[in-house]
């Protein structure tokens, strides 16, 4: 038993000196997973549309890269799929396809962000009326009670394309500089161990890192043009539905929302060209001896800032579709509605019915349905009419569709 406590002892220090080492120089791999792809991926999605793409370095980058050259290697596409289910309607002729871009999904998303200020009290006003109007039964004092109701008909926010600006063209906001901030917090955490006791390796890496993750990032996404009317909702049942109205310097929204954008073959140059540099990178990092706990912190900042801008709201304008507000048509039933929207956009109502109305309809509804299509069928007719004449006259219309233009490529 003498002669087994010393080894016990020997056993025990061991492990604490394992263990120390393991704190003073942890093994930085680890952490290279612990934001994965996808997280990157929705942040460079957030902001795409630039041509710089200011992203913060993070280790998460590593696992990005190989994800990236999977999805280039393959269908050449870049863009995640939405993580918001949203549907869009075409405001004509009441088409509806899933939504499948991930710009549009977040700006139905962050509508509650950005909606005008009319927009809110409109509904305030009326979930307040739909309040007074419905009661859980009398008090003690037998006066009604009433309910406290959070959902009111059908809120229609009627946007146009604002004719001032360009499309495809997104506004900067703090979002897009606060990758910029954090690059310089990262150099400057990176600089101390240089300034502590001269080693520049910590330094040169991050510096490395962030240009490779500028680098990375640049994308731009491209579109096609046409003047055309699309409704953004969640389906039967939502509360809100954004109507936007376009004109023919618009892009085609309903073709966005296929989200089919491929990228070229200097994309795939570029990505395979990127995940060399970034394996490199990775082979420097995981060598990493000295001073390993400053390379984790400028990590953890940038993988802090990568789960910010995932998932922060933001406006159309940043996402290069600037719109000018016109109306908010709201009503108690979703029928009323469709149909004081009919009255003033004629076809916009008619185009949600199916989606928000599949089932049957009551005699009256089907009435006013009809005459509504009836009429939309005549003053279409008055229109071409009036189109053909005018082009017989030797003057040519106004195309209500310009023909697309080649789309910009995702790179």
């Amino acid at each position: 038993s003498l002669l087994a406590r010393p080894s016990r002892i020997s056993s025990l220090s061991i492990d604490t000196i394992l263990l120390k080492d393991a704190w003073v120089h942890p093994g930085v791999l680890s952490v290279l997973t612990l934001i994965g792809p996808d997280v990157i991926q929705r942040a460079l999605a957030q902001l795409s549309g630039y041509r710089f793409t200011p992203v913060a370095f993070s280790f998460g980058w590593v696992a990005y890269s190989f994800s990236n050259l999977v999805l280039a290697v393959g269908n050449n596409k870049l863009m995640p799929e939405p993580d918001f289910s949203s549907i869009l309607i075409n405001g004509r002729t009441g088409y509806a396809r899933d939504n499948h871009s991930w710009i549009l999904g977040r700006i139905l998303r962050d509508f509650e962000h950005w909606k005008p200020r009319e927009v809110e009290l409109r509904l305030e006003e009326m979930l307040k009326s739909v309040s007074h109007g419905s009661n859980v039964g009398p008090s003690k004092d037998n006066k009604p009670v009433p309910t406290h109701r959070t959902r009111a008909g059908l809120c229609v926010s009627i946007f146009r394309a604002d004719p001032t600006r360009a499309f495809g063209v997104p506004v900067t906001d703090w979002i897009y500089y606060s990758g910029l901030a954090t690059a310089v917090v990262q150099l400057i955490v990176a600089a101390i161990p240089l300034i502590l006791h001269d080693d520049w390796v910590i330094l040169l890496v991050t510096s490395a890192g962030i240009v490779l993750a500028f680098a990375t990032g640049w994308k731009k996404w491209g579109y096609r043009r046409a003047e055309k009317t699309v409704i953004l909702t969640r389906g039967n049942g939502a509360q809100h539905a954004v109507v936007i109205i376009g004109d023919e310097n618009s892009p085609d929204l309903e073709a966005l929302a296929n989200a089919d954008p491929k990228g070229s073959m200097w994309t795939r140059f570029f990505t395979i060209s990127l995940a060399v540099l970034w394996i490199a990178h990775l082979i420097t990092v995981v060598n990493i001896q000295q001073d390993p706990w400053f390379l984790m912190l400028v990590g953890g900042i940038g993988m802090m800032h990568n789960v910010m801008v995932a998932g922060l709201p933001r406006t159309p304008e940043a996402f290069g579709i600037p719109l000018v507000f016109e109306e908010c048509i709201l009503d108690r039933k979703v029928m009323q509605t469709l149909m004081k929207v009919e009255e003033r956009h004629p076809r916009l109502g008619a185009s949600m019915l199916q989606t928000f109305f599949p089932g049957k309809l009551y005699p009256d509804e089907e009435a006013f349905w009809e005459k509504k299509a009836q009429e939309a069928d005549k003053r279409d007719a008055t229109e071409k009419a009036a189109k053909k004449a005018s082009v017989t006259q030797g003057s040519p219309p106004n195309p209500a569709v310009i023909t697309p233009s080649s789309p910009t490529s995702l790179v």
